[in-house]
């Protein structure tokens, strides 16, 4: 029941009311104050309601984390922007003379950090992105006087040519980060993400609900699947393939499926002709070619690497950015050594169970044999670079 209080209430004196329990309003009464409305609140056993409630949500949440974990997925941290700024500002406090790592998901998934440190002495930053041109994080590099170390930086053709950047925002925006960002990442990584499962992007509610079947499709419409979740990652950004990937033959010809949209349905980069794919190309190995040179400034030193990819993605790679147009013309016009998988007896025979990225075992594995080769090649670069100042200056 509602009751109101005035001043003329107060004093005794009666409030018109309209037929059927209405009160005048501020229009009906001009000059006169308008009541102020009270709620009463009724006598309820709030204390067992209350209790009541955080049973259920914890109940809800704990059947949500079960069904999840039934699914085959652990707890692992989230990969947020917010972990990628934590491992960039590491070259601002100090470590500017650092290994980098820098690319998409196959340099994120196959390059194994332990594994490194196990061979070199020495575990490098990683700061590849799934999805995600090198270009961007090479821009940033540059631009970035405090860092003059070495900077290994994985090519995916499809993106590296392309200039595509799912996660550029995670580059563009770091430094725009919060004190109150700074604390919920840190919040999140300590007490949320290494003890609950459900808390991955892919298992959000929303996400979940959106991605069932029995939506309508609207005619004339290519329904697009997102890609799904495929890894594990640490609190150092150390990453690796979900073992689902490996040992569920239908979640791997899921991930299968969804990489084969980019050929059956590609995206408008994909939809132009040959000679556009080119100058989209040739753009960004320009931008590339500038910031090498950058880097080479303040004392960096730079390394491409292609990492292994097979089947119909690598013919799909193959097709699109042809490595005499592309990759070839990268190495020439930066200057930089380039090492590609399959020019190596001992690289070339890895097997991408989804066809882009090594399984955990094979990543440690084929981190322990390349390691070795990108530390002499950037043993070799300083003498390489002054016997090419010098045939120049001939």
């Amino acid at each position: 029941m509602r009751s109101f209080t005035s001043s003329s209430e107060s004093r005794g004196e009666p409030i018109a009311t309209r037929p059927g329990f209405v009160r005048q309003t501020a229009a009906d009464r001009p000059g006169i104050a308008q009541p102020v409305p009270e709620r009463d609140i009724p006598e309820r056993p709030w204390g067992s309601i209350w209790i009541g409630a955080v049973l259920l949500a914890v109940l809800l949440t704990g059947a949500w984390e079960w069904h999840w974990r039934a699914f085959g997925v652990t707890p692992s941290y989230r990969n947020s922007n917010g972990q990628w700024a934590q491992q960039r500002r590491r070259i601002d406090d100090g470590e500017g003379d650092a290994l980098v790592l820098i690319g998409s998901s196959r340099t994120l998934f196959d390059m194994q950090l332990p594994a490194w440190k196990k061979v070199t002495g020495e575990q490098p930053i990683q700061l590849s992105l799934e999805g995600t041109s090198a270009l961007p994080a090479l821009q940033d590099l540059a631009a970035d006087r405090k860092f003059h170390g070495r900077l290994l930086v994985g090519v995916t053709t499809s993106l590296f040519f392309t200039g595509f950047a799912y996660r550029g925002d995670a580059i563009r925006d770091w430094r725009k980060r919060t004190p109150t960002k700074r604390i919920g990442t840190w919040l999140s990584m300590h007490f949320i993400e290494p003890y609950f499962a459900f808390d991955d992007p892919d298992y959000a509610l929303e996400t979940v609900l959106a991605r069932q079947p029995w939506w309508p499709v609207r005619a004339g419409t290519h329904p697009h699947v997102s890609v799904r979740k495929l890894s594990l990652s640490d609190y150092d950004r150390n990453t690796h393939m979900w073992p689902k990937v490996v040992t569920d033959a239908a979640y791997r010809a899921l991930a299968r499926s969804i990489w084969a949209q980019q050929w059956r349905d590609p995206p408008p980069p994909m939809l132009d002709t040959p000679a556009k794919r080119q100058a989209l190309a040739d753009q960004q190995i320009d931008l590339a070619v500038k910031a090498v040179k950058e880097l080479r400034a303040h004392g960096a030193r730079v390394i491409f690497v292609r990492q292994p990819v097979i089947g119909p993605y690598r013919a799909f790679e193959d097709q699109t950015e042809p490595v005499v147009t592309t990759w070839d013309v990268l190495l020439k016009r930066t200057g930089a050594p380039g090492l590609v998988f399959s020019d190596y007896p001992e690289l070339r025979d890895f097997k991408p169970p989804e066809w882009s990225h090594l399984s955990h075992a094979d990543a440690i594995r084929y981190t322990t044999l390349i390691a070795p080769m990108v530390e002499r090649l950037f043993a070799q670069e300083p003498a390489r670079l002054a016997a090419s100042k010098d045939l120049k200056l001939r």
